[in-house]
């Protein structure tokens, strides 16, 4: 074939690409050693199963507070601290803060960890920083 019926069969500067995917149909890639992108992908979306996760634990911090300030907790209020620190995750809170009776709690939702410890009489004239939500037990 020479030069003039290339040219009449092609028209310069345009080249043939590859013939066009079905529509609908998935790329295929070819498998690769690790995960998939889509089974990351899926895992990375579903909604966790349980609905309750571990308990708080306290800080070292937030236990000096307690007993520093004579701040006591029963049981029950353990037991609501946990339940409210399992709603704030499912709403997407980060680190919240926590009023119960007397006391303002900064909580870490995300490490399920109770970092300070306020009781009334500090909490006067108080700003709490780095929060983006609050919960009245």
């Amino acid at each position: 074939m020479d030069n003039n019926e290339i040219n009449r069969v092609q028209r310069p500067g345009i080249l043939p690409g590859p013939a066009p995917r079905p529509v609908g149909k998935p790329v295929e890639i070819p498998p690769s050693s690790g995960q998939s992108f889509r089974s990351v992908l899926e895992r990375a979306t579903a909604q966790p199963t349980t609905t309750s996760s571990e308990p708080l634990r306290f800080s070292a911090h937030a236990m000096q507070r307690l007993e520093s300030r004579n701040i006591s907790l029963t049981s029950d209020d353990v037991q609501k601290m946990n339940a409210m620190a399992d709603k704030a995750a499912a709403k997407g809170a980060k680190n919240s803060l926590f009023i119960v009776r007397d006391t303002a709690m900064v909580v870490s939702i995300k490490n399920r960890t109770v970092i300070t410890a306020v009781d009334s009489e500090s909490m006067k004239e108080n700003v709490f920083t780095n929060i983006d939500s609050a919960a009245i037990i």
